[in-house]
Formats: structure tokens, sequence, C-alpha cells
């Protein structure tokens, strides 16, 4: 009996001992386990991070190509524009939703002709612009009438047709911004650009 005793305590001991061992190991594990996580999960939150920052500053430089393309294209416009001026050549004016040359635009038609005579080698671009009443789609139709009337009345006048490219920007390149009809009055126009080859 004593035996019996004496091996239910060993048992009772034993199993005591392995599982207080058993989850003592398991505690362990659990901690060590933790750190790691933790280690992975900051490292994987840092990556993100940059990335997120190499991708707005990959933008911000797209953006800031873009707006130098932009600068630089709307710069050589201004000197086609400034070169036209010294050429002699002046943009015309029409009235609201027209495509007629003007009365008073014919004498600067006559000027811009007799310029183009005298130089047969230069070419000219004539840019159909609007104001910004219609819609967008409006606006390029109609400044591209305005150009094709110039391009005509040039024509009539005795300059090739060859000499003479046509295009319009619609209201997109106003010479004026503000909501008047003073400011509309400068943005109905056929701007005439000599173009150099």
């Amino acid at each position: 009996m004593k035996s019996r005793r004496f091996l239910l305590l060993a048992i009772i001991v034993l199993s005591w001992m392995f599982f207080v061992t058993g989850c003592a190991k398991q505690t362990e594990v659990e901690t060590i386990e933790q750190p790691q996580k933790e280690a992975a999960s900051t490292a994987a939150a840092d990556e993100a991070a940059k990335a997120a920052e190499a991708q707005k500053a990959a933008e911000a430089q797209r953006a800031a190509e873009a707006a130098a393309a932009a600068k630089a294209a709307e710069e050589a416009i201004e000197k086609e524009r400034a070169a036209a001026a010294a050429a002699g050549m002046k943009p015309v004016f029409f009235d609201f939703d027209r495509a007629i040359i003007r009365d008073d635009a014919k004498s600067i038609m006559k000027a811009n002709a007799e310029w183009l005579k005298a130089n047969p080698k230069a070419k000219v671009r004539i840019e159909g612009n609007c104001d910004e009443r219609g819609t967008k789609e409006y606006n390029q139709a109609l400044g591209q009438r305005r150009a094709a009337s110039a391009k005509k009345y040039l024509t009539d006048l005795g300059i090739s047709a060859k000499r003479i490219s046509l295009i319009s920007y619609g209201k997109e390149k106003p010479a004026c911004n503000e909501s008047t009809e003073s400011c509309w009055q400068q943005n109905r126009r056929g701007d005439l650009v000599a173009v150099t080859e």
C-alpha cells in the first residue's frame, strides 16, 4: 500500500514538473517570437514609408519636368511672336462669333502680305484664337475658321498657300484674362507667326 501511495505521489510530482517545465518553455518561445514579429512589422512599415516617399519624389520630379517643358514651349511661342512682330506681321482681330476679316483688319492683312512678298523664303503660321465664352470644341472650330479666313485673304493677295500653315488654339492661349469686352476683343484674333525651318 505504501508503494502504491509512493508511486501515485511520484506520478503526481512528475506530472506537475512536466506541466510546469512545458509551460515555461512555451512562454519563452512566445516571448522570443514576439520581438521578432514586432521587428518584422516595423521593418515592413519602414519599407512602405520609404516607397511612399520615393513615389512622392518621383511625382514631384515629373511635375517639375512637365512645368519646365510647358514654360519652354510657351517661351518658344512668345519668341516666334516677337519675331513676327519684328518682321512686321501683325495680328488681325475678329468680331464675336465671326470668322470674317473686318474692314479695319484688311489694311493689316495687306501689310502682312507685302512683308511676305518682300521675304519670299519666309513662311507663316496663322494661329486662330477665341475668347473664353463657348465650349472648348466650339472655340477650336471657330479658331480654325478664323485662321482659314486669314489664309484665304493672304492667298487672294498673291501669297502661295504652301507658305501658310494653320493652327487653332481656341480659347487656350488668351492674350488677356479678364472677363470684359475689351479683353475678349484682344482674344478674338489671328496671330501671324513667322516660321523658321
